[in-house]
């Protein structure tokens, strides 16, 4: 596991992947299953399920995907709702235009 990671986002993966786990057993359905729905192998998806942060972003994914979570948490970096970023850009706007010669 990597400890350079904070330990939040080491947190967050691993209730992501038990999130994930439980998703799957409520809908009765094979490791093998699901793997195979993502296209990625059953260890792949072991790993998932308990949170590795060595796994790729895609992998994750596409077990989301898999077993039906959507595509919602594609929102998660989305520009119109980053309020930090919107109030940064606000600040670089000049307060008022400069006359441009022609």
């Amino acid at each position: 596991m990597n400890t350079k990671l904070p330990i939040s986002v080491r947190s967050g993966l691993k209730r992501l992947g038990e999130a994930l786990r439980k998703a799957r057993l409520r809908r009765r359905l094979k490791i093998v299953t699901v793997a195979d729905r993502a296209g990625i192998s059953r260890e792949t998806l072991a790993k998932i399920q308990k949170g590795d942060p060595g796994v790729s972003m895609g992998n994750y994914a596409a077990a989301i995907f898999a077993l039906g979570l959507g595509t919602d948490w594609m929102r998660l970096a989305d520009i119109s709702e980053d309020k930090i970023g919107q109030a940064l850009d606000e600040e670089r706007i000049p307060s008022r235009a400069r006359d441009i010669k022609a």
